[in-house]
């Protein structure tokens, strides 16, 4: 069965918990601990593959952040920002760019743009978070946790299937570097042969 580990990361209060628990259970939870971190273990089928997903929520701590042990633990990241506020934004190319140094690579990430109910109230336009998610390689959903939809399910599965890419692409690079490493010691050996060594 595939295995796919998640992290969901953002600045407290922009949805990280409720999109965890919408996406799980189709429910919206108003109220919940925002100091609370959980993990979370699904099953679920992804283009006809059983997937087991663990679900890392860090909840509203900022100090999450410098925590490296998730981050290596983690093989894809959802990054999280309320539409309604622009700090939340901002600490996401921030918080990309500290996943990158610690993974010491580009990593997996999708950018949800939360919050998109109170579109009254938008300080981040969907160009501004097309342009970042472009920008980190990320594909990108505005949604509201609150009422739903199937693109908080699309959300989670396309991690699944950017992180099942990369990991194929590392296995295929691995294959590739044996066989170039069989190959020159074949023909050294050749050579010393021709030479008469």
């Amino acid at each position: 069965m595939e295995v796919t580990k998640i992290v969901v990361m953002g600045r407290a209060g922009v949805g990280k918990s409720a999109l965890v628990v919408r996406y799980l259970t189709k429910r919206f939870i108003w109220e919940y601990d925002p100091t609370l971190e959980s993990t979370y273990k699904h099953t679920t089928n992804i283009d006809e593959e059983q997937v087991y997903m663990e679900i890392l929520d860090t909840a509203g701590q900022e100090e999450n952040i410098s925590r490296e042990s998730y981050v290596k633990w983690a093989d894809g990241f959802i990054l999280v920002y309320s539409i309604t506020d622009k700090q939340s934004f901002d600490d996401v190319l921030q918080i990309k760019q500290y996943l990158d140094d610690v993974k010491r690579t580009n990593t997996q990430c999708v950018l949800v743009g939360n919050k998109v109910d109170l579109l009254h109230d938008r300080k981040v336009s969907y160009d501004e978070g097309e342009s970042i998610a472009q920008e980190m390689s990320a594909a990108f959903f505005e949604t509201s946790v609150s009422d739903g939809g199937e693109d908080i399910i699309d959300v989670f599965h396309e991690l699944h299937r950017e992180v099942k890419r990369r990991k194929m692409m590392e296995i295929k690079g691995r294959r590739r570097s044996s066989a170039q490493q069989v190959r020159h010691v074949f023909n050294r050996m050749l050579n010393k042969i021709g030479n008469g060594t």
